[in-house]
């Protein structure tokens, strides 16, 4: 392959060990710092707020693909919401137009209420394939926030033009909001219309920053050492092309022109 040469392997030789030296660290008890994440510190506030009210809550986890990086990231997040509701003796309804996403969220949700001993509170009614279209599934989102009255929304995932037409109802209704997505071009609609929006690749690090679970932080903390070096190569780099040329020692070691 044109690029499978010795830098590569060195790359990833020491992106793994980085990886998993802060995931063995991280199970010892040492898992470093995560710096706060304001949007995914309220959620639990908002489970709370729609108990203390008698209403239940929605989650809408995009409308990506199950496969979907963005997708998966939001059904690690629905698990967290669902077993804080389960705690709670809340109630949660997930609506979505992505036909394979129903029984994974099913599953997600059932196993969280049975383990926090509160089975009797599933229903399987409450996960919810609206519409296939986009629009149509804003519409009948809508119509359940008024209906079921909810008192709290939560949307995570890939999002497109429906971002809007899916948040708007929500804040016309005085529910609150948080949102969260790794489409930047909607990053606007969120910030505008819900009380608090995770933005980008925090998306990808909710599911280890609300569950602390020591594998995932781990290697969070891994994937953003090696980040760090790359960034540093690349200044590096460019540095020493800009003063010394396109033929210098720290290019040719890293291969860039090869």
């Amino acid at each position: 392959m044109e690029h499978a040469n010795l830098q590569i392997l060195v790359a990833i030789v020491l992106f793994s060990f980085l990886i998993l030296w802060k995931i063995l660290t991280a199970r010892r008890g040492k898992a470093g710092f995560i710096r706060r994440i304001p949007g995914l510190n309220e959620i639990d506030e908002a489970i709370g707020r729609a108990t203390e009210m008698g209403r239940p809550m929605i989650f809408h986890p995009g409308v990506g693909e199950v496969q979907n990086v963005g997708t998966l990231a939001a059904l690690g997040v629905l698990g967290h919401v669902a077993r804080k509701a389960a705690q709670m003796g809340s109630r949660v309804i997930v609506t979505t137009a992505i036909p394979v996403v129903v029984p994974v969220a099913e599953d997600i949700v059932k196993q969280a209420y049975t383990q926090a001993g509160r089975p009797d509170l599933f229903n399987a009614e409450d996960i919810r394939f609206l519409a296939a279209s986009g629009d149509q599934l804003a519409l009948a989102t809508a119509n359940v926030m008024e209906r079921e009255k909810t008192a709290a929304h939560f949307f995570f995932g890939m999002y497109d033009y429906t971002s809007l037409l899916l948040t708007e109802p929500g804040q016309r209704t005085g529910a609150i909001q948080i949102a969260g997505t790794d489409q930047y071009f909607q990053v606007p609609f969120f910030i505008a219309s819900c009380d608090y929006t995770v933005i980008g690749e925090e998306l990808y690090a909710a599911s280890a920053y609300l569950t602390r679970d020591p594998t995932m932080l781990g290697s969070l903390i891994g994937q953003d050492y090696s980040k760090i070096i790359v960034l540093a190569v690349i200044l590096l780099g460019a540095l020493s092309t800009t003063l010394l040329g396109s033929q210098n020692l720290f290019v040719q070691l890293i291969g860039v022109y090869r």
